[in-house]
């Protein structure tokens, strides 16, 4: 999700708006949800989406850069996309099948 790597002091952020659960149906695409609702002044330059296994261990799935695009990861390659194009303050992905 889009969090600010650090804020200077007495510097307010924006707010990640996620769902708690998603449900999805085997076989069909399900959109996974993210937006930021950034402050003032903010503005979102890159998303990373993390695939959460055994032991609390983490794995890249994908990466939405404003500048560079988007890369997804090869396990992954063709089954995950950004769901919108423009800002990322939506840094929404279509998981497909």
């Amino acid at each position: 999700a889009p969090v600010p790597a650090w804020l200077p002091a007495g510097c307010r952020s924006g707010v990640v708006e996620v769902q708690r659960s998603v449900t999805a149906v085997l076989g069909q695409d399900v959109v996974l949800p993210c937006r930021y609702r950034a402050q003032e002044q903010e503005q979102v330059v890159q998303v990373t989406w993390l695939k959460r296994g055994p032991a609390g261990r983490s794995a890249e799935v994908a990466v939405l850069n404003r500048q560079h695009g988007e890369h997804v990861q090869e396990p992954y390659a063709g089954r995950v996309l950004r769901r919108a194009s423009g800002a990322l303050e939506d840094g929404a992905i279509v998981l497909r099948n």
